[in-house]
């Protein structure tokens, strides 16, 4: 289909297996369009953003810290800030949800990177710089007259001082790592590899500066959207949430989950499946051809910009029967299988899938199990505002209200009719399909 992008004509690809075409071939559809400029004035060419031929070194270099083993290592630590996140909730409290996850992404993220180089404060300093970033890339995306962007609006202020804040935060954090003690940590990755002197291309600083940026911006915002759109949508939907709640309440008990209670969470991974369905964060992708090539029928030109949709893909009737209704059990083993292969793709597909697709998955089951577990929440009365896209996709002021759950373990109701947990060695919904298919938050 073609699609105009201000002056420029552009083709948008729509159907899942022209998309995986395009995704798993990554010399002639490179990251590029205007989507990636204005990342890349950003982020740098970290491995987000880079292109193609920069990239396989880059995601050598950084696959260890999110490789099964490392993300398991680290459940106990997104336990523990779930956990913080809604310690201090109180019934009948109105809660900033998006504030809430979007700072829960944030220090989890900050910590697989930096350890406790950032400190609390400056976390929470980078997550409202987050915030003014999000706003402000959408509309530099879609609108190519970059003299608007130099003008001293208030909102040109405010992104531009968010951008050099985040900036200073992360030089700041490697200046005192390498005044300091070595950790095992992305970082110290990083820097060990930058000192090697193996005959490799050599990590500059540039880089090390650019991959902790783009990691955590991504890494930050596309989860926090995902576990925002979550509750909201479980607030809409009781009879999901009563299964999620039974499901939690059976393996956990009342305690904190850990990396062994992941497998177990079948039903509290297929809410997050059918989140991202649903709400795909990353909605909007675009991709530039380095040489002339055919797709579907048209010849492309070589620089020619080509975008696909994981919101267009995953809202058709003929991959997802009633598209617009939230149905976790899509996902659960038994069910009729929704869709082709390879329908669902807020995660890419292909060498550039997501690196911190498991990270990801990791922390929004162990959170939403968390927070499950103690607390319900509400929308206030009136009607509840539909998602406006931006550079992601999710609700960015959602405010809802929490209720303790007197029907969980330790409640004073009596306990929730209870869920049989399924085998942990099945090859359930949301784990058969990372296996046939692709899962996830966000392109890398």
């Amino acid at each position: 289909m073609e699609v105009r992008l201000g002056p420029q004509r552009a083709w948008m690809v729509c159907h899942p297996e022209l998309v995986h075409r395009m995704l798993r071939d990554t010399r002639t559809f490179d990251k590029g369009g205007p989507q990636y400029e204005r990342l890349r004035a950003l982020m740098g060419d970290g491995v987000v953003t880079c292109p193609h031929a920069q990239h396989l070194r880059q995601r050598r270099l950084l696959q260890p810290t999110f490789r099964p083993a490392g993300v398991a290592a680290q459940t106990d630590v997104m336990a523990e800030e779930a956990e913080s996140l809604c310690r201090d909730w109180r019934s009948g409290q109105r809660i900033d949800v998006s504030a809430a996850t979007l700072g829960l992404t944030t220090r989890l993220i900050s910590r697989v990177l930096l350890s406790d180089s950032l400190s609390p404060a400056a976390a929470d300093e980078v997550r409202h710089c987050l915030a003014a970033i999000v706003r402000g890339l959408f509309v530099r995306t879609v609108v190519p007259v970059d003299a608007l962007f130099r003008l001293p609006t208030p909102a040109n202020r405010r992104y531009r001082r968010a951008v050099e804040r985040v900036r200073e935060l992360i030089d700041a954090a490697v200046a005192e790592r390498r005044r300091g003690t070595a950790r095992d940590d992305l970082l110290g990755l990083l820097l060990a590899a930058a000192e090697a002197e193996d005959g490799g291309i050599p990590v500059s600083d540039r880089e090390v500066h650019d991959q902790l940026v783009s990691l955590l911006l991504t890494g930050s915002e596309s989860p926090s959207m995902c576990l925002a759109s979550a509750f909201s949508l479980l607030a809409r939907h009781p009879e999901a949430e009563r299964r999620l709640h039974a499901e939690v309440d059976t393996v956990l008990d009342g305690r904190l989950p850990d990396a062994d209670d992941l497998p177990r969470l079948v039903y509290t991974r297929s809410v997050l499946t059918e989140t991202l369905r649903h709400s795909p964060p990353g909605w909007l992708f675009t991709r530039v051809t380095t040489r002339e090539t055919e797709l579907a029928g048209r010849l492309l030109p070589r620089g020619t910009t080509v975008l696909y949709s994981p919101y267009l893909l995953h809202h058709d009737p003929a991959s997802f029967p009633e598209p617009d209704r939230f149905l976790p059990e899509r996902w659960l083993e038994g069910e009729t299988p929704s869709g082709p292969h390879g329908a669902l793709i807020p995660f890419a597909a292909g060498s550039r899938k997501c690196i911190g697709d498991l990270f990801s998955m990791a922390e929004m089951t162990v959170a939403l199990a968390t927070v499950a577990g103690r607390w319900r929440l509400r929308h206030p009365a009136g009607r509840v505002a539909p998602l406006r896209p931006g550079a992601t996709l999710g609700p960015r002021s959602l405010t809802m209200i929490c209720t303790a759950r007197a029907d969980a373990p330790g409640g004073t109701a009596p306990h929730a009719v209870a869920l049989a947990p399924r085998s942990p060695t099945a090859a359930s919904g949301p784990e058969k399909t990372r296996r046939d298919g692709d899962n996830g938050v966000h392109h890398a």
